[in-house]
């Protein structure tokens, strides 16, 4: 299975600011490690970023706001999406974590909790959940 055969077109429109944002929680620190780059190409690679788009959005990253979606499940489907992609490249290791916890604050999950909600996040993916089953599950945890 492709990565393009995963996501729907609605995904691939929101490709570049969705990255824009990443990279932005990427360098919340003013760098980004050799494990987060690393990360970041993959990802730019499964998201069709262009290289020239890849190169202008690292060197301007502060000009592209994280804009968390003001909805709970919108925020839910950003996270199922960027987990299924650490998912299906086989991604594993703490440096991922970290960054998917990173990821998940910027995304507006409580620093408190998120990484609960990243492991159960990648937990559920792993085991094969849907969009409806990950989100139900994770607003289940809340309970």
């Amino acid at each position: 299975m492709s990565f393009s055969d995963l996501f729907d077109s609605g995904f691939k429109k929101r490709n570049e600011d969705h990255f824009a944002s990443i990279v932005r929680v990427a360098m919340d620190n003013g760098f980004i490690s050799d494990d987060e780059k690393a990360f970041l190409d993959r990802l730019a690679r499964n998201l069709d970023i262009s290289e020239a788009d890849y190169k202008i959005i690292l060197k301007d990253y502060k000009s592209h706001p994280i804009n968390p979606p003001f909805e709970y499940d919108r925020r839910l489907e950003r996270l199922y999406d960027l987990v299924r992609m650490v998912h299906v490249d086989q991604i594993d290791g703490d440096p991922e974590h970290k960054l998917l916890n990173k990821i998940g604050v910027g995304l507006g999950f409580h620093a408190v909790n998120v990484k609960y909600i990243v492991d159960k996040a990648l937990t559920l993916v792993s085991n094969g959940a849907d969009l409806e089953t990950f989100i139900t599950e994770i607003k289940n945890m809340n309970r």
